[in-house]
């Protein structure tokens, strides 16, 4: 099957960002974006041109719609793809999409950003090249709020800074599937307003897991929930399973009805990680001045199971103020495989919950 790893940011804003389009009984038109002005050179910004298959396809009413983008390399300066659309669009990738080396030749906020569509199916065997080599140097914005916009680079090291494979919010009916994803930062993030999420068959690593949040820092924040997260390998990330919220959080929000099933963990530093006192870059805004107010309730964990770099493989550290509610462990099986000796454990924080079944770490809620 053919797959293509993600690794560019995509802010949602609406978009549903890889939804299997429904086969259409019309056979669908095929635009190649080389035969419509763009060159394979790696040189020329096919900007433009991309954008102007975009907008045919986009507008065609009858039966579904095809863009092609074939092998060779295709420089993009950025690119924004707009619906509503009239039609399905299959987005096929078998090139090589190239981001300019230094990240101020961006042309605008995200590299290549998808908004306002339904039933869009992206896939091929290409590869979307953000050149992180030369633009990683330049990635402070964790202290310059105006730091240049990095684009997403495919393949990167697990060092690579701030580079989300998928990131969504605002989004909806969305079902992300038969995915490898390697990046230096969280492979899939999830944030404020994204509902009915549903991941399958991913492979994760090396990265920081699948991530919800982080979450409570902006005020206007909106609900998480139904999110299933099922049949994953994580091998070699710094986190597994993981939901962070700010502590002191300027938004009151819920996060409801998530289901983790079928997940292995290989050498993953945090397999299950719920930390609502979230604070990357210490000192923190928000540090020591009250508890999340982000409340997290009906969460899932079942058929976990692998090996933990640390310890503690079961971190479930939850607000004071509003803790985690109806939180259901069922056959976890993570065994301690770091260099500390001992077997593996857990750590529970203001958790109300239920537990079935094997227990490894035993567990330590109420």
């Amino acid at each position: 099957m053919a797959y293509i790893v993600f690794a560019f940011k995509a802010l949602c804003l609406s978009l549903l960002f890889i939804v299997v389009a429904s086969r259409s009984t019309v056979r669908p038109k095929v635009f190649n974006v080389q035969r419509h002005g763009s060159k394979p050179d790696g040189k020329t910004d096919n900007a433009n041109a991309f954008t102007s298959v975009w907008s045919r396809a986009c507008r065609r009413k009858s039966g579904s719609s095809k863009i092609y983008v074939p092998k060779g390399t295709f420089y993009l300066g950025g690119v924004e793809f707009v619906g509503p659309c009239k039609n399905p669009i299959e987005f096929i990738i078998d090139g090589t999409l190239l981001a300019p080396a230094n990240p101020s030749d961006i042309k605008q906020d995200t590299w290549i950003n998808f908004r306002y569509i339904n039933d869009l199916s992206i896939s091929g065997s290409g590869t979307l090249d953000g050149q992180g080599k030369q633009s990683w140097p330049l990635n402070d914005c964790h202290k310059n709020p105006n730091c240049p916009k990095l684009a997403m680079v495919t393949f990167p090291p697990g060092d690579s800074p701030n580079t989300d494979g998928i990131k969504m919010g605002s989004c909806s009916n969305i079902h992300i599937s038969n995915t490898n994803i390697g990046t230096g930062d969280d492979c899939i993030a999830i944030l404020s307003g994204t509902t009915n999420l549903d991941i399958s068959n991913v492979k994760c690593g090396p990265g920081h897991g699948i991530s919800v949040g982080s979450l409570g820092k902006n005020k206007d924040e909106k609900d998480v929930k139904d999110l299933t997260v099922r049949d994953v390998f994580f091998n070699g990330t710094s986190d597994g399973i993981r939901i962070k919220t700010w502590e002191s959080s300027a938004s009151k929000i819920l996060v409801s009805n998530f289901v983790y099933e079928n997940i292995q963990m290989i050498d993953v530093g945090k397999p299950i990680n719920i930390d609502q006192k979230y604070c990357p870059h210490p000192p923190c805004e928000h540090e020591q001045k009250g508890e999340s107010h982000v409340q997290i309730q009906d969460l899932k964990l079942k058929n976990i199971y692998g090996t933990s770099k640390n310890k503690v493989a079961m971190n479930l550290q939850c607000s004071k103020s509003f803790p985690c509610k109806n939180v259901e462990l069922i056959d976890i099986n993570i065994k301690h495989n770091g260099l500390e000796g001992g077997s593996s454990t857990a750590v529970c924080e203001n958790v109300d919950g239920s537990v079935r079944g094997k227990m490894v770490p035993q567990h330590c809620l109420n």
